[in-house]
């Protein structure tokens, strides 16, 4: 009975249950809406940050167009980096640059497995968040694709962990973006350039050029693996402040290139014992690199042309952002050349031979009247005090000039210049003033005469502490170099290289009782008739007097216009002897005139500038104008070939060894405070000025401080490099002949000193005047 009822209820209840077929139906059933549901959520979560919903995502234009401070780069005619502008110190490179060195590093230390996955690599996350869960985790899942987003549009800072979250997961829908838009070489060049390798270096264009000197193309395994190290952290990895560490770091990156068989094991154990050479460092700024005193002109130049220029939003370009490419005239060879010439003499040789030639002299480097010379070095020092970068912050800070004045005598720790690199030391603000009071400055201008593009622009000793632009800005006397002038205008009216003159001294009456009679450096064939080529080569002061009588200073100076200069010049007769002020660039400009046929072409430095795109925003052409006869010019050279074979320049034979066509002139302003050389050949004319920084600082002796001691020397070296370098095809040809050949005697028969000497050749030869 109790069986019985006990039987009942158990079968009532499996009568109850669904069949165990029906069951698993059920389970299955709700599993799978389940699974749906859930990938629903999170692909409507996806798609809902794709589309912004939850905060703004970058469109499509800004991941075609990403917005970073792109510096514009200043790239010579041989196409090598010259320096760039920036705030980020940031150039784009293209993959087809980029050293294979380079790449592999890259892959094998941040994403070994970047050529397989489409942006996101979950076998990579995977790893990572087993490692978080069982405490060994090593290293992130973060592709180069996702770093690349990350660089590109920057996560904000002070974030909490929900929006860091969220912001991890917008970096995955980029990175897919980006793998959807670029190919994996474009990802890769692209990343490249957004990374910070510290040294105000941005990408890998400026951080191959600051740490190596080189492009991202030339860059050796070792080198490549101490770059991609730095990625990792700048600062602590950086080979300059921690050296140690940075090495251990490229070994690390040298291990991962070898596990993955981009280098062997053999090259692996080869390298790892490398020391880092960073013999070739410089930080990338403005006053360091090649061509300092060009890239500051050029700067000034292009502050102006952005000002004119708006882009398609009708705002101005911005050099510092902007990425521009301004391809400029001067070759980077050439360049060196020049800056390596100049160093080289003036720092081993002129510069030594300044300071010995001045030690234990009162009050060096100065040379006044003996009455007014306290005053006037007083005032050239207050001069130079107040025009120093102290002063004016000093005065900014509302100092009177008593308190600036007290303070330049407080001796202070300090950097000085010198030609054997910067010397730490104490001294007071206003001794350092004195101090550089002693060195000699210098400027070099060179130029192909035939297209008026300048090849190589030297403003300057050491832009970081001589500032000013001896090229460009700087006006001095120009002394007997601006006789060609003269000379020019005396061939145009139809002397001849032969005309003969008495070389006796002109006084030249200019009314008030005042009379001008210049002086000869020396008494060479005094008395006698010489040739203009004779006079010219000598560079003889008193036939210049008697020409610039004949023909009138307004001749003169018109002559001068019409060649290329514009700086005024007075009217007056000393300019005959080249006592008025221009400046190294328009010296170079006319004096090509003569090379090129009488044809005047103004100096030009920029070719073409393009936006970071590579479209073409401007192409600059010269300018041009007959000046003088192609007759006249081909005079003129006969006549300047003549200070070389047998007149001032003749060192450039016996010393240099330069046995090829020639044209050139020296000149020596007053006092010796100017030494100048213009050298002409056919396919380059360059230019060169020596002095110091005030008039009143120069050698005291003529034979020192002449500008054949002083300029042609640094022309010689510059042009023994050039013509040493077939790649830059400047030949040593003679002048093209003219194509109508003159009916005129060049072979000046007596130009020795057997000519018929004058009667009474003590006598000065008086002209009166009243037509100044």
């Amino acid at each position: 009975m109790n069986d019985s009822f006990s039987h009942i209820p158990i079968h009532r209840e499996m009568a109850q249950r669904p069949p165990r077929g029906q069951n698993t139906k059920k389970y299955l059933k709700g599993f799978w809406i389940s699974y749906f549901v859930v990938i629903l959520l999170i692909a409507s979560f996806f798609i809902g940050i794709a589309y912004g919903i939850f905060g703004k995502m970058p469109t499509f234009e800004e991941l075609e167009n990403p917005k970073s401070n792109l510096a514009s780069e200043v790239i010579s005619s041989d196409g090598k980096l010259l320096g760039t502008y920036y705030i980020e110190n940031r150039s784009n490179t293209q993959y087809q640059d980029l050293s294979p060195n380079v790449i592999n590093a890259l892959i094998a230390t941040e994403d070994a497995r970047f050529e397989k996955h489409s942006g996101v690599d979950m076998i990579a996350i995977v790893r990572v968040m087993w490692g978080m869960a069982t405490g060994s985790s090593k290293g992130g899942g973060s592709t180069i694709t996702q770093q690349l987003a990350k660089n590109l549009f920057p996560r904000k800072q002070n974030r909490s962990f929900g929006e860091t979250v969220m912001i991890k997961f917008k970096e995955w829908i980029t990175a897919i973006k980006l793998e959807r838009n670029y190919s994996k070489d474009e990802i890769i060049a692209m990343y490249l350039n957004t990374v910070d390798f510290g040294s105000q270096s941005y990408g890998i264009k400026s951080a191959a050029k600051t740490y190596f000197n080189k492009g991202p193309d030339q860059l050796k395994v070792e080198e490549a693996a101490v770059l991609i190290g730095i990625l990792k952290a700048p600062t602590r990895f950086s080979p300059v402040r921690n050296p140690e560490r940075a090495l251990e770091r490229r070994n690390v990156v040298l291990h991962q290139m070898q596990k993955y068989d981009y280098i062997s094991q053999a090259e692996f154990d080869s390298i790892k014992n490398l020391p880092i050479d960073m013999a070739n460092y410089r930080i990338q700024d403005h006053t360091t690199g090649i061509a300092t005193y060009f890239r500051e002109y050029l700067r000034m130049v292009m502050a102006d042309w952005c000002a004119q220029h708006p882009r398609d939003d009708e705002t101005p370009y911005n050099l510092y952002r902007d990425g521009l490419k301004i391809y400029t005239t001067i070759n980077y060879r050439m360049q060196e050349y020049a800056e390596q010439a100049m160093i080289q003499y003036i720092g081993k040789e002129l510069q030594p031979s300044f300071f010995a030639h001045w030690k234990g002299m009162p009050n060096a480097p100065f040379v006044f009247e003996k009455n007014v010379e306290k005053k006037e070095i007083n005032n050239l020092m207050m001069s130079a005090m107040r025009r120093s970068d102290r002063y004016l912050h000093m005065k900014t800070e509302g100092r009177s000039d008593d308190q600036i004045l007290r303070d330049f005598k407080i001796p202070a720790k300090m950097k000085v210049f010198s030609y054997r690199g910067e010397i730490d030391t104490v001294m007071t603000p206003m001794d350092s003033i004195r101090y550089y009071k002693f060195f000699l400055q210098s400027g070099l201008m060179s130029m192909d005469p035939h297209t008026g593009q300048v090849r190589a622009y030297v403003g300057g000793i050491d832009y970081r502490f001589f500032q000013y632009d001896h090229v460009k800005l700087s006006k001095r006397q120009v002394g007997s170099t601006f006789k060609p002038f003269l000379y020019t205008l005396a061939m145009q009216e139809g002397e001849s290289p032969c005309s003969r003159y008495p070389n006796v001294q002109p006084v030249i009456e200019l009314g008030n009782g005042e009379v001008w009679a210049p002086e000869n450096s020396d008494d060479q064939r005094r008395g006698e008739m010489v040739t203009l080529k004779w006079a010219l080569a000598n560079s003889n002061n008193w036939v210049s007097g008697q020409l610039i009588r004949k023909y009138s200073p307004k001749a003169v100076v018109a002559m001068a216009h019409k060649m290329g200069v514009t700086s005024d010049i007075p009217v007056v007769y000393s300019i005959a002897l080249g006592s008025c002020d221009l400046s190294l660039y328009e010296m170079v400009g006319a004096m090509s005139v003569f090379a090129n046929k009488g044809v005047y072409i103004e100096p030009s430095f920029i070719t073409r500038i393009e936006d970071k795109n590579g479209n073409v925003l401007q192409t600059f052409n010269t300018k041009s104008q007959e000046a003088i006869s192609e007759e006249t010019a081909w005079l003129m050279i006969q006549l300047m070939k003549g200070v070389v074979e047998a007149g001032t320049s003749i060192r450039l034979r016996y010393k240099y060894g330069f046995d090829n066509p020639i044209a050139g002139k020296t000149g020596t302003s007053q006092n010796q405070s100017d030494g100048w050389f213009m050298g002409i050949t056919p396919d380059l004319v360059t230019g060169v000025w020596v002095g110091c920084e005030d008039r009143a600082a120069h050698f005291r002796t003529i034979t020192l401080g002449q500008g054949a001691n002083m300029a042609l020397p640094i022309w010689a070296l510059y042009m023994q490099r050039v013509y040493a370098d077939p790649a830059l095809h400047i030949s040593k040809r003679d002048f093209d002949p003219l194509k109508k050949p003159l009916d005129i005697d060049l072979d000046c028969k007596g130009d020795e000193g057997l000519s018929t000497p004058v009667k009474g050749k003590k006598k000065k030869q008086v002209i009166d005047t009243d037509e100044f």
